[in-house]
């Protein structure tokens, strides 16, 4: 495999019904979990970790099942968290990828020109594809504000905090990965 191109969605943060200042101040929250990662990160701050999905947010918000979560502004947005949630925390906690590969073997098989060509539109896909990201997020931030949500950065004690849960979730994926996943965390971290 080869990869020709890869795009961030916008990244992500935290919202909640109340301030934060630090990971307990989530201790017993609702916390939407979508994931066994944004499970575990619940269970590491204390929250109640709620199984819901994108399509059932709004109403889970609405009942009170859900009174934090991790996402995009653009999930916030989209679900009008505003009307439920009033804090969202930048803490850019990943940036998930969409990535576009192709079989290395029938790429080698193309002519020059041709490879030429796809290296050069995949270029330009990844320009636009990070342009139309940061349009998005800018514009659903925007969105946010203007109904009354309040955007913050996260606080020193926030970050280090979180910092924890992620080498937590890190050292606990290492266990389970060895060798091979210590070798790819070495590699990236290099």
């Amino acid at each position: 495999m080869m990869l020709l191109y890869a795009v961030p969605w916008p990244p992500q943060g935290i919202y909640a019904k109340r301030p934060l200042n630090s990971a307990a101040d989530l201790k017993g929250m609702k916390w939407r979990a979508y994931s066994p990662a944004t499970a575990r990160i619940a269970e590491l701050v204390g929250a109640q970790p709620v199984t819901v999905q994108a399509a059932e947010l709004s109403q889970a918000m609405a009942t009170g099942v859900v009174e934090s979560y991790m996402s995009s502004g653009s999930t916030g947005a989209d679900t009008k968290t505003y009307e439920h949630l009033k804090f969202w925390y930048d803490t850019q906690a990943w940036l998930p990828k969409n990535a576009v590969i192709v079989n290395k073997a029938a790429f080698n098989a193309l002519d020059k020109p041709a490879q030429d060509a796809l290296l050069k539109a995949a270029a330009d896909a990844e320009v636009r594809g990070i342009a139309a990201s940061k349009k998005t997020n800018t514009e659903s931030l925007d969105k946010l504000k203007a109904n009354g949500m309040q955007i913050l950065p996260p606080s020193a004690q926030l970050k280090a905090d979180m910092r924890k849960v992620g080498e937590t979730m890190l050292k606990e994926w290492l266990d389970k990965a060895g060798a091979d996943g210590k070798a790819l965390v070495d590699a990236f971290r290099k």
